[in-house]
C-alpha cells in the first residue's frame, strides 16, 4: 500500500487534473457513505479532502491546492447568486422586519459572546474583537447544498436564506469597521480610524455597484434568449467577470454576486430561468469545493493547548450566540416553534467567508509590517478560526440537516 501511494505521489500527484479528479471521486465515494449513515454528503466531501490532503495521505500537492482555489471562488460566486436569488422584495415585505431583527440579534450576540469569552481567557483585545466579528459569519454553501438536496421549501427556508444573505453581508460590513478600529492597535500608531472606516464602506459600495452592473448585463443580454445553452454561456461569462473584477480590486465577490442574484429575481420573475440554468453545474462544484476545504485543513492545530482552549471558547460562544440570537427574538415575535427551536442550528456551519476574512487580516499591509509578536498572535488567530471551521463543517451540516428535516416533518404534519 505504501509503495502504491509512493508511486502515485511520484508520477501523478503533480498534475492538477489528477488532483481535481481524485478530489471529485473520493468526494463522491465519501459523500455516498455519509448519506448511508444519515449524514449530509458535505460531511463526506470534507472527510475525503482530509484523507487525501496534507493531514492524510498527502496525495494533493500544495501548489495544486493554490491552483484549485479558483474553483472555490467560482463555487462561492454561484452560491452567492443563488442566495441573492432567494431574496425577493416580496418575501422581504412579508417577513422583512423580523428577518432583519433576527439577523442583527444573532450576529451581534455572537460577536459579543465570542469577544468577551476570548478576553476573559487572556487574548489581546484586538484579536478578541476581530475573532468576534469573524465568528458572526456563516457558511452559505452548506445551507444551499442541504436545502437543494432535500428540495426544501416554505417559510423556514425563506427565513434561513434571508438571514444567511443578510448575515454574511452584515458580517463583511461589521468586520470591515472592526478591522479599521483594530488597525491602530496592530500598528501601534495613530492610524486615521475615520479614513479606514470610510475606505471600508467605499469598498462595500463599489462591490454593490459591480453586482448591479453584472445583474443588469445578465438581464438585458440573457433574459430574452430562448436557447438555454446561450443563457448559460452569457450568464457564466458575466459571473466570471464580476467575480474576477471584485477579487482583483480587493473587494467582496460575495456581496457583488448576492446583488446579482437579488437584482435578477426582483427585476423580473422570469429571470428564475437564468438561475435554474446554472443548476446542472452546481453538484460537481459543491463536491470539489468542500473536498478542497477538507484538504486545506491541518490537524496540526490540535497540538497547541492554547489554541485548543481558545478554539473551544470560540466554538461554544459562537454556537450560543447563533442559537439564542434566533431563539430570543423569535419568542418575542411569537414565531412558530419550528423557526424558534431549529433555525439557530442551521446557522452553525462556517467556512469560506470566515477563512477569507482571517486571511485578509494576515495579508493586510498593517499586519505584514507589524512586529513579530503581533504576527505570532495573528498566526494563532488563524489557527483558532481553522479549528472552528474544522469542527463546524463536520458538526454543523448534520445539525442543519436535522433542523430542515424537523421543519419538513412539521410542515407535512401540519398540512394533514
Amino acid at each position: 500500500m505504501i509503495y502504491i501511494l509512493g508511486l502515485i505521489r511520484d508520477y501523478f500527484a503533480h498534475h492538477i487534473i489528477f488532483s481535481a479528479g481524485l478530489l471529485l471521486i473520493m468526494g463522491y465515494i465519501f459523500g455516498q457513505l455519509s448519506e448511508k449513515i444519515k449524514l449530509p454528503a458535505i460531511t463526506g466531501y470534507i472527510l475525503a479532502g482530509i484523507l487525501v490532503g496534507g493531514s492524510g495521505l498527502k496525495l494533493i500537492r500544495h501548489e495544486n491546492m493554490e491552483i484549485l482555489n479558483f474553483l472555490s471562488e467560482i463555487t462561492l460566486s454561484f452560491i452567492a447568486v443563488i442566495i441573492g436569488g432567494e431574496f425577493s422584495f416580496f418575501k422581504l415585505k412579508l417577513y422583512g422586519s423580523k428577518i432583519i431583527v433576527l439577523t442583527l440579534v444573532q450576529m451581534f450576540l455572537t460577536i459579543i459572546l465570542v469577544s468577551l469569552g476570548l478576553i476573559i481567557i487572556g487574548l489581546p483585545l484586538y484579536i478578541s474583537i476581530l475573532l468576534g466579528a469573524i465568528a458572526a459569519a456563516t457558511a452559505p454553501a452548506a445551507t444551499v447544498v442541504i436545502v437543494e438536496k432535500l428540495k426544501a421549501k416554505g417559510r423556514f427556508v425563506d427565513y434561513l436564506y434571508g438571514i444567511v444573505a443578510l448575515d454574511d453581508a452584515g458580517t463583511v460590513i461589521v468586520f470591515s469597521i472592526i478591522f479599521a478600529l483594530s488597525a491602530a492597535m496592530i500598528a501601534g500608531t495613530n492610524v486615521e480610524i475615520s479614513h479606514s472606516v470610510i475606505h471600508a464602506f467605499s469598498e462595500i459600495f463599489i462591490s454593490i455597484l459591480i453586482g448591479l452592473t453584472g445583474g443588469l448585463l445578465i438581464h438585458f443580454s440573457a433574459s430574452r434568449k430562448r436557447n438555454i445553452n446561450e443563457v448559460k454561456i452569457i450568464t457564466l461569462g458575466i459571473l466570471f467577470l464580476t467575480t474576477s473584477i471584485t477579487i482583483s480590486l480587493g473587494l467582496s465577490p460575495l456581496i457583488a454576486n448576492m446583488v446579482v442574484g437579488m437584482l435578477l429575481i426582483n427585476i423580473n420573475n422570469k429571470n428564475v430561468r437564468i438561475l435554474i440554468s446554472l443548476e446542472p453545474l452546481t453538484s460537481p462544484l459543491y463536491a470539489i469545493f468542500f473536498a478542497i476545504a477538507g484538504a486545506e485543513l491541518s490537524l496540526e492545530i490540535f497540538r497547541d493547548s492554547s489554541v485548543l482552549l481558545a478554539g473551544i471558547i470560540f466554538i461554544s460562544a459562537r454556537a450560543l450566540g447563533k442559537y439564542f440570537g434566533i431563539y430570543l427574538p423569535s419568542a418575542i415575535y411569537k414565531l412558530e416553534p419550528k423557526i424558534r427551536n431549529y433555525l439557530g442550528l442551521a446557522l452553525l456551519p462556517q467556512a469560506g467567508v470566515a477563512i477569507g476574512l482571517v486571511l485578509f487580516v494576515q495579508a493586510s499591509s498593517v499586519v505584514v509590517n507589524a512586529s513579530p509578536q503581533i504576527q505570532e498572535e495573528i498566526s494563532k488567530m488563524i489557527n483558532i478560526v481553522l479549528m472552528s471551521v474544522f469542527f463546524n463543517e463536520l458538526v454543523g451540516p448534520p445539525l442543519s440537516k436535522l433542523a430542515i428535516l424537523k421543519n419538513l416533518k412539521r410542515s407535512r404534519n401540519g398540512s394533514r
